[in-house]
């Protein structure tokens, strides 16, 4: 070993960030493995790095002893004396042991440990580097597929889109380039795994950062998002400044902030409405673009209404496959069930018109409460008649 070696780890310091002690720390562990497997030797032995010179020692360390047990881990005081006559009993003394060969099998070592820890030290700075966008988007190069994900080259790692997190419209190519939105990132025995989603309703929200400056800089607020990824999707928005409209703002002039969105996502559909404080509001204008009668409660769900629609409306409210009306229930949390205002005209008939068949029917029970007690008076009175009377009795007088 020489100061090339030196010169290496000073360039490795400087290049990959990785420090040179700790390079030197697993150099010194790595050799003391490597003597032990290539001469058989199981004493106790300590390598030593010259920092100054880059050359390397190996030292079999032995403790003094009044009688030697055993000579490769012990010597005699007499013997200790004749080097240094302050040793005592106890102490521990090193005799280098370093073969003349031992360079070859350092260099050999010295290049494993090297290469292991630019390895991990480039695990290290790829996987904080993409904690950072961990939640964030990112554009990538479309390389390859198999039976369960696309992967697509991010720059320094490539990343992971599963089946379910890509959406049902696309069709993805090599070389497509794709914005994809960073889920999560795990830091494996195998390395840093990024996973990535084209689907996730996070990827509309930075997609609005991205081309809408009033929601980038927190003037205009997406509230929450609903969205079934390549079909449609319904973002509630609102404002913290009185003079900007948070719907139109983020629509764009003649709708080109929006478009791009929707060019970005293959053809999404795009709903955007205002948040209200108001759920009955808030309701209304989540069922967009159907037009809202009437929003009632359930007293005993407060997660619950029932909405009143024009009978016209109603399709519209509803959607295509019940697209509009679990769209909006998502947007807003609340459980919605949809009534046409003829459907809610015939549920109050009813109402009123049960209410009077009850009365009705409990007069009817009275009455014939009184039938049944009149005809058991009779019944009783029949009942002095004998056997031959009542059998010589007309029908109708039966």
């Amino acid at each position: 070993m020489s100061k090339e070696m030196l010169n290496a780890l000073d360039a490795l310091e400087a290049e990959k960030g990785i420090s040179k002690e700790i390079v030197i720390d697993a150099l010194e562990a790595a050799l003391v493995s490597a003597y032990k497997r290539h001469y058989g030797q199981a004493q106790n032995v300590e390598v030593e790095f010259d920092q100054k010179k880059g050359n390397i020692h190996v030292y079999a360390v032995k403790e003094v002893t009044e009688e030697v047990m055993d000579s490769q881990l012990e010597v005699s005081l007499k013997e200790a004396m004749t080097i240094n006559p302050a040793y005592e009993i106890g102490d521990k003394i090193r005799f280098e042991v370093t073969p003349k060969d031992f360079g070859r099998i350092a260099a050999q070592t010295a290049k494993q440990v090297i290469l292991q820890r630019v390895r991990e030290a480039e695990r290290t700075i790829i996987y904080n580097e993409f904690s950072a966008y961990e939640k964030d988007i990112l554009q990538g190069i479309v390389e390859r597929q198999d039976n369960r994900y696309i992967y697509v080259n991010l720059g320094k790692i490539e990343a992971v889109l599963s089946k379910q997190d890509q959406m049902p419209n696309e069709f993805y190519q090599p070389h497509d380039r794709i914005k994809v939105f960073v889920s999560r990132v795990e830091n494996t025995s195998k390395g840093p795994q990024v996973f990535v989603s084209r689907s996730h309703p996070d990827l509309l929200r930075r997609l609005f950062e991205q081309e809408v400056p009033e929601v980038y800089d927190g003037t205009v607020e997406i509230v929450s998002i609903a969205r079934e990824a390549g079909d449609r999707s319904k973002v509630a928005v609102r404002s913290f400044d009185a003079n900007v409209d948070p719907v139109g703002t983020c629509v764009g002039p003649k709708g080109q902030r929006v478009q791009a969105i929707v060019n970005e996502l293959k053809g999404e559909n795009m709903d955007i409405v205002e948040w209200n404080d108001d759920p009955a509001v808030f309701i209304a204008n989540a069922l967009n673009p159907a037009e809202v009668t009437d929003v009632i409660f359930d007293v005993d769900n407060p997660k619950a209404c029932t909405v009143v629609v024009p009978d016209y409306q109603l399709s519209l409210a509803i959607g295509k496959r019940g697209q509009n009306a679990r769209l909006a229930a998502k947007l807003t949390g609340f459980k919605i069930d949809i009534k046409s205002e003829s459907d809610m005209e015939e549920f109050y008939a009813k109402l009123e018109e049960g209410a009077y068949i009850d009365e009705g029917e409990a007069v009817e029970s009275q009455e014939s409460n009184v039938e049944d007690n009149e005809s058991h008076d009779e019944m009783i009175i029949a009942s002095d008649m004998t056997a031959d009377d009542y059998e010589n009795m007309d029908f109708d007088e039966k």
